[in-house]
């Protein structure tokens, strides 16, 4: 389509001719859109873009068009009308996202010290510490499953020694050797 002058295109548009209207519209996107981008800081950009603005834009004097007929008397009008709603546009679209940019926080701005860190183990430490159980059973006596059971459960030496009728010496002795035998398993000492 050929550009055609604005005052032509003004003419189909008092007209009701709709793609006169697309392409004074298109005519005009660019600078709506800087004067949209001007405005936007960087949390803002990241809620909505210069063009949802401008689309709004035109949805609304598509609208007021169809309902009111256009009374636009010139290129000068039309320009200031549409910088006018492009700016109301913005202004609802600041009033619509003030209570979330109001809360929210970056993770740069948060502080990190006031943040609880779970104090649960992760899965993976869950499974290493099963592994690892599994091991020690395996590589003692059946006799000894109960002191480390004990053990595991936090009980102090003097606890799991009245607990199993052992002195608390062999007591530490026993889990001493049980930790030797895992730190260095047979086939590595060989090696």
């Amino acid at each position: 389509m050929h550009a055609e002058p604005l005052d032509i295109l003004l003419d189909k548009i008092r007209a009701g001719d709709l793609r006169a209207a697309d392409e004074v519209f298109l005519a005009y996107e660019t600078q709506l859109r800087l004067i949209v981008r001007r405005q936007l800081s960087r949390r803002l950009r990241a809620k909505f873009d210069s063009l949802d603005v401008v689309q709004s834009v035109w949805t609304r004097v598509l609208h007021d068009f169809r309902a009111n007929g256009c009374r636009i008397a010139g290129t000068d009008h039309l320009r200031n009308f549409l910088v006018q709603v492009t700016r109301h546009c913005l202004t609802d679209r600041f009033r619509h996202f003030r209570a979330a940019l109001e809360h929210e926080q970056s993770v740069e701005e948060a502080d990190t010290a006031n943040t609880a860190a779970s104090r649960q183990p992760r899965p993976s430490e869950i499974a290493q510490g099963n592994e690892l159980w599994d091991a020690m059973l395996a590589s003692c006596p059946p006799k000894y499953h109960e002191l480390l059971r004990l053990k595991r459960q936090g009980l102090t030496l003097g606890a799991i020694a009245l607990a199993t009728g052992l002195h608390e010496g062999s007591v530490r002795r026993i889990i001493r050797q049980l930790a030797r035998k895992l730190a260095f398993p047979p086939n590595e000492l060989t090696a």
